[in-house]
């Protein structure tokens, strides 16, 4: 591999705040996306990690910058896309958050509360819009199984994404992952633990896997 190769990846959920002290969130644990940085470093890359919080340890060998919320993701990717060849968006990133968000701590009432939720820019699709043609934009996709292909593939299409990996539900808080990969070109290529199936495998070996796939077939320069 060609050690000049930069690839960002990020991982965790993010954070949107209720209130000073309350926040949105979702179960990701950011296993995956910490695997992927461990890989991409053992593969030679350069490697940017942009990690949510999440209580696993990250690795060490890669330029780490931390996020809570989406717009700080958003910040982070401004500032770290332009400079990469691959972005892995492994992050869990809210797809709604609190429309107003007091600076103190709501008090506790016997009344209803109602939250009132936005939706969240879309950031891999926004990356996409800007990406040079020598960039790559690998998406992850988590779906009900039932749903899982066809989501993904509309995911895929919709982002303008180079690539997604399908995700069943059941990876989410999991040591293992049964995962496909969909490209643009319209290839369906399993990464499971045999050649040519999906079965489950741990989030270490999938993610070796997964780059080594990157590195074989994603026509990178140089």
């Amino acid at each position: 591999m060609n050690t000049s190769r930069n690839i960002l990846i990020t991982a965790g959920p993010t954070h949107e705040p209720i209130d000073a002290v309350r926040y949105v969130a979702n179960r990701s644990s950011g296993r995956l996306g910490i695997a992927l940085a461990e890989a991409a470093r053992d593969a030679g890359w350069s490697v940017t990690l942009l990690l949510g919080p999440v209580g696993v340890k990250p690795p060490a060998g890669v330029a780490l910058l931390r996020f809570q919320t989406a717009a700080d993701l958003a910040r982070l990717l401004d500032a770290h896309f332009p400079a990469c060849d691959v972005l892995i968006m492994a992050a869990a990133v809210a797809d709604y958050r609190p429309r107003a968000v007091p600076r103190t701590k709501l008090p506790r009432t016997a009344d209803t509360w109602v939250l009132e939720l936005e939706p969240v820019p879309d950031l891999v699709a926004a990356c996409c819009q800007r990406k040079r043609p020598d960039q790559r934009v690998i998406g992850f996709a988590l779906e009900d199984a039932a749903q899982l292909d066809r989501r993904a593939a509309e995911k895929l299409r919709r982002k303008r994404l180079d690539a997604i990996v399908a995700n069943p539900l059941e990876t989410m808080g999991a040591t293992h992952v049964a995962a496909t990969v969909l490209t643009a070109a319209g290839e369906r290529v399993p990464l499971g633990a045999g050649q040519d199936d999906a079965r489950p495998v741990s989030k270490r070996a999938f993610a070796r896997k997964l780059l080594a796939w990157i590195d074989h077939h994603l026509d990178l320069p140089g």
